[in-house]
């Protein structure tokens, strides 16, 4: 009977096998260190586009929740029965943009046209954040070739930026005159 040793098993690395390994692990973890790096420095970004969104949406609630009446909220005649039209105000009919003395939350939808930097409380929106709301008539608004007059669609968009650049949050909305002699 012959007697071999038995064969050793081999044990440890060579060079080449540890460079190798070395090199492999640091390209690994430069990838996962820059993957890292790009989601701390866009983080923020989320953020700052909910919280615009949310002013946009509290924006356009205040807007759409204002009335839609021919005559100016101080006008006596706005809730008259025969009150059909602007024609038919007393005092002062409805027209774009905020009358003179008026303050938030405003008496009528078209009041809201401009540039807003606190909400209807009076509270400051975040630094940096701006809300602008433009209110246009739009007569195409209805079912097909039904007969809408001018001003008794509203189109309503609100535009919320905010500082550092990112995309601006914009909503669209209509309002229409479903109760104008409603104060």
């Amino acid at each position: 009977m012959s007697f071999k040793p038995a064969a050793r098993a081999q044990s440890g690395l060579s060079l080449v096998e540890l460079i190798m390994f070395i090199v492999i692990v640091g390209i690994a973890v430069v990838g996962v260190l820059q993957v890292l790096s790009f989601g701390a420095r866009s983080s923020p970004d989320p953020m700052r586009r909910k919280q615009a969104l949310a002013i946009a949406e509290g924006m356009m609630e205040e807007v759409r929740l204002a009335h839609f009446t021919f005559c100016d909220g101080s006008d006596w005649s706005a809730e008259l029965p025969e009150t059909h039209g602007p024609a038919d105000c007393k005092v002062q009919a409805e027209g774009m943009g905020p009358e003179t003395g008026n303050t938030r939350p405003f008496d009528n939808v078209n009041d809201y046209v401009g540039d807003y930097l606190t909400d209807a409380a009076g509270n400051n929106f975040p630094a940096g954040y701006k809300a602008t709301v433009a209110v246009v008539a739009d007569s195409a608004f209805g079912p097909a070739g039904a007969t809408v007059p001018a001003d008794a669609v509203l189109h309503i968009t609100v535009t919320v930026t905010y500082a550092n650049g990112g995309d601006p949050v914009v909503l669209d909305g209509y309002r229409t005159r479903y109760a104008p002699r409603s104060l």
